[in-house]
């Protein structure tokens, strides 16, 4: 029903808008009973055999929601109704921000993609914060940024702000330092200002009564050179692990009208090479760490892949825009089957 009625339907519209119709109207039915009782039925598949602990957490499923979808923490009750073992809000920013201008995110229809060039458009921590104080049991992840008008070099300051408001309300965090719409600030995944980085926010961790995991979100446009880099990082700063990948800059093999403006390309284009960082971030670390495998996960075999990869969850984004809420069941139901045979 949602490929065939509604997905044509709200592709005649403008991607953004479309994004906050959606939130609106999920957030108008999603607290009534009937429509939760629903949507739960549909949509929701339970399984002791699919619970994973990772990073000292217990996930209910491995099938994550990934940031950029519900950065200010304002439907996260109502999608995880939708099936997801976890949800990830952010990016985040110690003070709001518009993001960049409009128009700024679009379809690539014939590749099965979207490019956004959003720019950490966010309603601040404080926000954030405020909203995740009324959560119900719902696993989040804190992904967290710098404001656009903070300097490289006055960045740690910003994620400092953004780590101490969220500590209380969060799971886990994610460090991004990989979207590339921030100006400069994939310069951040150099080796030092990175460990650096890293570890601050685990001297802050460390003080507090409880740890939370860090991870870091890396792009998929990282040489092998540079992702060798990042399995020393990871061990030199003790991190709980890495998120696999963000949104890329290339754009080689696309077909679609929209494929030359600028911003970060997410979708079935992004399949192969981020199941390829996986692959080297487990192989050559030893399986050292935990990876969430995100990028072009559009069918329950691209799940399973990146699985067989390395990784121990994944994160749903494009796929999820592309396909609907049925690929969250699909992939569990794909696990259950494998754990049978």
């Amino acid at each position: 029903m949602y490929k065939s009625l509604l997905r044509p339907f709200l592709f005649r519209f403008d991607p953004e808008w479309v994004h906050h119709f959606t939130f609106n109207t999920l957030k108008k039915f999603g607290k009534t009973s009937f429509f939760k009782s629903l949507v739960k039925k549909k949509f929701q598949l339970e399984d002791s055999r699919l619970e994973r602990e990772v990073f000292g957490l217990k996930f209910k499923n491995p099938v994550g929601l990934a940031a950029g979808f519900d950065k200010d923490a304002k439907l996260f009750q109502e999608l995880s109704d939708l099936g997801f073992g976890f949800i990830e809000i952010g990016t985040v920013t110690p003070k709001a921000q518009p993001g960049n201008e409009k128009k700024r995110l679009f379809r690539l229809k014939e590749d099965n993609a979207i490019i956004n060039r959003m720019g950490f458009n966010n309603d601040g921590v404080e926000a954030a914060v405020a909203r995740l104080k009324k959560n119900k049991n719902v696993l989040i992840g804190g992904n967290i940024g710098k404001n656009k008008i903070t300097a490289n070099e006055n960045a740690v300051e910003d994620y400092k702000i953004c780590f101490e408001a969220l500590y209380d309300y969060v799971n886990y965090f994610v460090v991004n330092v990989s979207s590339p719409n921030t100006p400069n600030l994939r310069e951040l995944q150099d080796k030092e200002p990175l460990t650096n980085l890293l570890n601050t926010l685990q001297n802050l961790n460390a003080a507090k009564p409880k740890q939370k995991p860090i991870l870091l979100k890396i792009a998929p446009d990282l040489t092998d050179a540079q992702l060798l880099d990042i399995i020393e990082i990871v061990k030199e700063t003790k991190i709980a692990g890495v998120i696999a990948t963000n949104t890329t800059i290339s754009r080689e093999g696309l077909k679609s009208e929209n494929k030359l403006e600028t911003g970060g390309l997410s979708g079935k284009p992004l399949t192969n090479r981020a199941t390829e960082v996986i692959r080297f971030l487990s192989e050559k670390s030893n399986k050292a760490f935990p990876i969430i495998g995100v990028g072009g996960i559009h069918t329950a075999e691209d799940a399973l892949e990146k699985l067989d990869a390395g990784a121990s969850l994944v994160q749903l984004y494009t796929g999820f825009i592309y396909e609907g809420p049925a690929l969250i069941k699909r992939i569990n139901k794909a696990l259950l089957n494998r754990s049978r045979g």
